[in-house]
């Protein structure tokens, strides 16, 4: 059968069919609302629904953003990951630059789809949300929640093994990779009008190990107890010892004890909590900070023979922990049950007189590395001259040499006199000047 151009029917007539089609459609949906029962209208919509689920070959997963007042972990390690999956495709996406950070934080929008691919296998992620009828307060913000967010993660129903057992654990280490690879190292301080005694500033700190004025057999030891360190979760929960590890950094003011601090936290990407115990109103307190601060972060205490009002535990009281700082508390603070509150945290004591402290904070499990920080010697010499001039030799280097050994002069002091000028023979002048009238003096 043959249809002529002129048998076709007009453009006007099939707008017009379509138009009463709908309009049927809609009629009908009124009649069925008007006549039928609401109930028995909800059954067969969520009979009809329960099929369609049943017939579907596809699988969702629902990841909401809370359980009760609890964050999720996985929601927040997908909404992380799938910032990084944000593809050409996409028409809408989050971005957020926190006042305190250096870096914009993306995120995907509601309603947009994220496909993404693993091991052959199609997923399918759309954040929604939905409306709370009676506003949650939030644990930590104390803000009210007027809506749930959730992820829905859809695939093919044959690979659900796969998706939880493999998949989902990826997402949780790779959020985990990327934020460490993209972290900003953070300071923070004693803040008690904070949520969690602690408030932060991005630390800006440019010490590295290969800046520090050190004996190269010291810092290479150092680096490699860090490395054992972090690489050993499964040693520690073996052992059944919690995962931290106590340093103390001793000597004179100038010998770098902070600057070490700080190139760790570079090293390792770790935020530094500053404790000054001065700050600290008693033992609870303490324990409160503890808790506040986060895993693979350094805890320092700085001058802590300064910082301990109680100097030997004898004269402690069950009263006076409530009242202030004590020496017991500090103890419970470094090895308690307390300190086990948590992963991968560094603990790190510095003080000019090692003598002053009590025998008690010496012992290993407490103050596991006993670094000395002394005066400086050539070898810190020549990375100082290293960094500050970008000279590997010069003639004057064995004058320098001769009078550094005989002379007690601290990192510090020859970096003061090495950044008096960038030409490298006023500089050095100007430091072999300073070490003879020191040697005077001395």
């Amino acid at each position: 059968m043959v249809l002529s151009y002129e048998s076709l029917p007009s453009s006007n007539k099939v707008l017009t069919a379509a138009a009463s089609f709908t309009a049927s459609i809609i009629l009908l949906k009124s009649i069925a609302n008007d006549l039928i029962p609401r109930q028995f209208y909800t059954y067969i919509s969520s009979s009809l629904l329960r099929l369609s689920t049943r017939l579907s070959s596809h699988l969702t997963v629902v990841i909401e953003e809370f359980d009760a007042l609890t964050p999720n972990q996985m929601f927040d390690a997908s909404n992380f990951y799938l910032g990084t999956k944000i593809s050409p495709s996409t028409h809408r996406i989050k971005v957020n630059k926190p006042q305190k950070d250096e870096e914009l934080s993306i995120t995907v929008d509601q309603n947009q789809e994220i496909v993404d691919f693993h091991g052959g296998i199609r997923l399918k992620w759309i954040l929604q949300s939905s409306a709370v009828k009676q506003p949650i307060k939030g644990s930590k913000s104390g803000n009210h929640r007027t809506e749930l967010r959730f992820f829905e993660l859809s695939f093919h129903k044959k690979y659900k093994d796969a998706v939880l057992k493999v998949y989902l654990p990826y997402v949780l280490r790779k959020s985990k990779e990327i934020r460490e690879e993209m972290k900003t190292v953070r300071l923070h301080t004693v803040d008690y009008n904070g949520t969690d005694y602690w408030s932060s500033v991005v630390l800006n700190h440019p010490a590295s190990f290969d800046t520090m004025a050190m004996d190269p057999d010291t810092k290479k030891e150092l680096i490699e107890d860090l490395d054992r360190f972090v690489k050993r979760k499964d040693y520690y929960r073996r052992v059944g010892k919690a995962w931290k590890r106590g340093y103390l950094f001793y000597g004179p003011p100038g010998t770098g004890k902070s600057s070490l601090v700080a190139a760790m936290a570079n090293y390792l990407k770790f935020d530094v909590y500053d404790l000054d115990l001065r700050e600290v109103q008693c033992n609870s307190d303490l324990r409160r900070l503890l808790i506040g601060s986060a895993n693979r972060s350094i805890l320092v205490i700085e001058d802590i023979d300064c910082n301990v009002g109680v100097q030997n535990r004898e004269t402690d009281s069950a009263v006076a922990e409530d009242d202030k700082i004590t020496l017991s508390g500090i103890l419970n603070f470094i090895d308690g049950l307390w300190s086990s509150c948590g992963d991968e945290r560094i603990i790190v004591f510095t003080t000019n007189h090692k003598n002053r402290l009590d025998p008690a904070l010496l012992r290993p499990g407490r103050m596991d590395v006993q670094l000395e920080m002394s005066y400086c010697t050539f070898s810190g010499f020549k990375i100082l001259a290293s960094n500050y001039l970008k000279i590997e030799d010069h003639t004057l280097f064995s004058v320098i040499q001769e009078l550094i050994t005989k002379v007690e002069a601290t990192p510090a002091e020859i970096a003061g006199e090495l950044m008096k000028s960038e030409d490298a023979d006023i500089a050095l002048l100007s430091l072999i000047k300073f070490l003879e009238n020191k040697q005077i003096r001395d």
